[in-house]
């Protein structure tokens, strides 16, 4: 079991770049913790710090109370997984699985005990005697988190593991490693650019940039209270719609305006600026009616989406992208009304980005 915490942590290079900047950061025993961002926002190096890949340059890294600075990779309790499989392609799973093991001198009894116990788990016990080429990219993926799972570490770490699935498999895959997670009993760092893959499996989410912390909170907390735009805008899909504009305070009303456009705007937002930018999800919109906050605009278009449709309208000078049922009936070029539910609004300084929602 470990806790593992980040002391104003920094990563440079000889070269001089920053990759992590002062990274104050606390992961709990057993948390399920996801590293999101861009590429070369600092997660993979933030994770390599972890398993001792990369040397630290500043500030302390500890499990539980130890500092691990200085101690080498192989003595930390931690097993990895990386994008690529790197399975050795003239073994069988079985010995792909076992050889971290073998190299430990696991006695042969505890050593089937552990692969038949890990391959039972990840539904691969029928492929142990295959080779890799004779394997799917789900079944390839399972067998590089098997060879993990039998060292029983004590912290799992996992650089995008998912990103050379398809689709469907990445669906799976994320099931199965929810649930490894809830049976092995460690601490999981896992790191993804892929939003989904977040919101998913995270217990918290860490949104990276540039090399440090944008936020840190539940999955609900950062899609629903996103602390900035940046934010906001990289969690969702489609993105987030927003609308730039001024504040302006109407017969007692904190008021959102562009244009002919005006939104009342709960308590819950501060009127500490003037210049904002309004965000709208593209599903958190209704039928107009006189009880909701309304914006009018004309349709560009109109993409089916399965069980849904996606709207492109025209507001204001700004296009914005709504999901809707399927059964709205609408035409290219006609007007269009929808109702807002304020309390699913969002608003943002326009200058420094930061959401001007009051802290709760």
């Amino acid at each position: 079991m470990a806790r593992i915490r980040f002391q104003s942590v920094t990563k440079r290079y000889a070269n001089g770049a920053t990759a992590v900047a002062g990274l104050d950061l606390d992961i709990a025993d057993q948390e399920f913790l996801v590293l999101l961002g861009p590429s070369g926002c600092g997660k993979s190096t933030t994770l390599n710090m972890i398993a001792g890949l990369e040397e630290i340059s500043e500030g302390a890294l500890l499990f539980d109370d130890r500092t691990m600075n200085n101690v080498p990779a192989h003595r930390r309790d931690v097993a990895m997984v990386f994008q690529s499989y790197a399975l050795y392609p003239h073994k069988s799973v079985f010995e792909n699985i076992a050889f971290g093991l073998r190299m430990r001198r696991v006695p042969e009894p505890e050593l089937r005990r552990r692969v038949m116990d890990a391959a039972a788990k990840l539904e691969i016990a029928h492929l142990l005697e295959r080779r890799p080429s004779q394997l799917s990219g789900g079944q390839r993926q399972r067998v590089a988190l098997g060879r993990a799972m039998v060292r029983e570490p004590s912290v799992f770490l996992m650089d995008e593991p998912l990103s050379n699935l398809d689709a469907s498999l990445r669906i799976s895959m994320r099931a199965q490693i929810r649930h490894l997670h809830a049976q092995m009993h460690s601490t999981f760092v896992y790191v993804t650019h892929d939003q989904a893959e977040a919101l998913t499996l995270a217990d918290r989410i860490v949104v990276m940039r540039d090399g440090t912390i944008q936020q840190i909170g539940s999955p609900d907390d950062i899609y629903e209270r996103p602390a900035n735009l940046f934010v906001a805008s990289f969690l969702g899909s489609p993105a987030i719609n927003l609308l730039e504009g001024a504040l302006e305070t109407i017969g007692g009303t904190l008021c959102f305006r562009r244009g002919a456009l005006t939104v009342p705007l709960p308590a819950c937002f501060r009127g500490d600026a003037r210049e904002v930018v309004l965000g709208l999800r593209p599903e958190d919109v209704g039928p107009a009616t006189s009880e909701a906050a309304q914006i009018h605009g004309v349709v560009d278009t109109a993409m089916p989406a399965g069980s849904d449709q996606f709207l492109g309208v025209a507001v204001e000078g700004a296009m914005l992208f709504l999901r809707v049922p399927k059964d709205v009936r609408v035409r290219e070029g006609e007007p269009i009304g929808f109702g807002l539910t304020e309390s699913r609004l969002h608003l943002f300084d326009r200058t420094t980005g930061r959401s001007l929602r009051r802290a709760a």
